[in-house]
């Protein structure tokens, strides 16, 4: 397996040198303290997540605040008691995009959430719990309890709601796969998600970086 050097090196050459990447990895942002972030915030995003997928997403985003208010902001306790009529109405809602299938996500998320809350106090101490070096074991959980929260909807999810997190985009499978961590684009089976995990936790020891940045950073050193 290559040295995270290696891989930054490479992304560093191919954006102009390491300043130059450099001043492409800053954020801009602060790091966001998770368990202060409410719970409906949580519901929010992963509602936002889940009907970007597949779909373009200025779109979602230019409905957004509509969403916002057919949801009732997203309160967690009023999502989890929405009834069936009630989602029959979501469903034929012209400020949102009418998926039944997405929308009924929603009620189911909040019943998950209700039961994390149960054990965690709140969803942010959840996800803020959670170790960077299991991110694995956290999208797997999502996939399991959540409702369509599997593939990259969960990735984006953590990571917009300011998780130190790697995404696992086309480029960045590519890099793994370039740098021997996996051997096919697919990254989906156990072993390599394991594999993949593994990795990022050795760059990290090696390098300080974070997940995102070093996420980033192989993203950058290749054309996928």
């Amino acid at each position: 397996m290559q040295k995270f050097a290696t891989i930054y090196q490479r992304a560093a050459q191919r954006k102009g040198g390491p300043h130059a990447l450099e001043e492409l990895l800053v954020t801009g942002s602060p790091p966001v303290d998770l368990t202060r972030i409410p719970d409906d915030r949580y519901l929010a995003e992963m509602t936002r997540r889940i009907f970007c997928a597949g779909f373009v997403w200025k779109v979602i985003e230019s409905k957004w605040p509509a969403f916002e208010e057919a949801f009732q902001g997203f309160d967690v306790a009023k999502m989890a008691a929405l009834s069936d009529d009630d989602l029959a109405a979501l469903a034929r809602d012209e400020r949102i995009v009418r998926n039944a299938q997405k929308i009924q996500t929603v009620r189911a998320n909040a019943h998950f959430m209700l039961d994390i809350v149960g054990e965690r106090g709140s969803f942010g101490n959840f996800v803020a719990g959670w170790p960077e070096s299991d991110i694995v074991g956290l999208l797997a959980l999502l996939k399991k309890r959540g409702s369509r929260l599997g593939g990259a909807t969960a990735q984006y999810f953590l990571r917009f709601m300011g998780k130190d997190t790697f995404i696992l985009s086309n480029d960045v499978v590519a890099a793994l796969v370039n740098a021997e961590v996996i051997d096919n684009h697919k990254a989906t089976a156990v072993k390599d998600r394991k594999a993949i995990q593994a990795a990022f936790n050795q760059w990290h020891t090696e390098s300080g970086r974070s997940y995102t940045v070093m996420s980033r950073v192989l993203a950058m050193s290749i054309d996928a």
